[in-house]
């Protein structure tokens, strides 16, 4: 039978943390200050952003939701970040995707500075986050290491599987699981026998979007099952691509959907946003 990695919880624990750092610099005279900015109306959208902003009230960051109508122009929206790019009360920017069909996605992200990308999407980032230099790392990459790391799941030497090769998460993921060491081998919704490949696994980790993608003749016995994804089911239920209760058996640690990874992805947003605020801090005193 797993341990169950409870990303509520694990998440609970880092924002008592960051909390206490917040506190800890509002007595220097330092306010986190993070912006949401959100065009149109997409259901989906506006409840992450709710999820973002109770989270940044409970740790103290001040935050700001800077709503836009789904008729704006890109051009509008690029002036208002570089707007937002100089205003030094805010140290996080965050563009919440996905964006209306007539605006340039990539030119969007590209015109944040990369001192404020507290997504750590910019090429600039990206860039570091390759190379190994000091970045703002991706959130939900971040967070699966977070996830690993206070689980006591140990990454170096081991052999994981990554399934799913987005830019969000799949790609950033196996750079991060090889600067800690691990051997990585990268898998995607086209992966012919992909069973083949997560048998030999240590650690998995899915981030396809396909229900059921991943069954217990999918893992060896005692493999560290981590499930980005999340899927409807037939039933309208909140999934994953694992089918958790045949996995369950089966490995030795397994994150739930809901309540894995999902709460660490804003946790490690909270973080940037602080890091961000820290560093703005220290340039300006230089």
């Amino acid at each position: 039978m797993a341990q169950l990695i409870n990303g509520k919880q694990i998440a609970s624990d880092i924002r008592q943390e960051l909390k206490e750092e917040v506190s800890q610099l509002q007595q220097q005279g330092i306010r986190p200050g993070l912006m949401v900015i959100f065009v149109g109306n997409n259901p989906a959208s506006q409840s992450y952003i709710r999820g973002k902003v109770r989270a940044a009230t409970e740790v103290g960051i001040a935050s700001e939701v800077l709503r836009m109508g789904e008729d704006i122009t890109e051009t509008q929206l690029l002036d208002r970040i570089e707007e937002l790019n100089q205003d030094e009360a805010v140290h996080g920017i965050l563009v919440q995707l996905p964006l209306p069909k007539h605006i340039d996605e990539l030119k969007v992200i590209e015109a944040i500075s990369p001192e404020k990308d507290v997504d750590g999407f910019t090429p600039i980032n990206v860039g570091k986050m390759m190379t190994g230099l000091n970045c703002y790392l991706p959130c939900t990459p971040f967070g699966i290491m977070q996830l690993l790391e206070r689980s006591n799941v140990t990454i170096d030497g081991k052999h994981v599987v990554v399934i799913g090769r987005s830019n969000i998460v799949g790609k950033p993921v196996s750079i991060l699981l090889q600067r800690a060491n691990a051997t990585v081998t990268m898998c995607h919704s086209r992966t012919p026998d992909l069973a083949t490949f997560t048998r030999q696994a240590d650690i998995i980790v899915s981030a396809v979007g396909r229900v059921g993608l991943i069954t217990a003749d999918h893992i060896k016995e005692d493999a560290v099952v981590i499930d980005v994804a999340m899927n409807r089911n037939e039933e309208g239920k909140l999934v994953g691509d694992v089918l958790f209760d045949e996995v369950f058996d089966k490995a030795s640690a397994i994150t739930p959907v809901p309540g894995g990874v999902g709460p660490m992805t804003i946790a490690m947003l909270m973080h940037n946003t602080i890091e961000a605020a820290k560093r703005a801090s220290e340039d300006s005193v230089e």
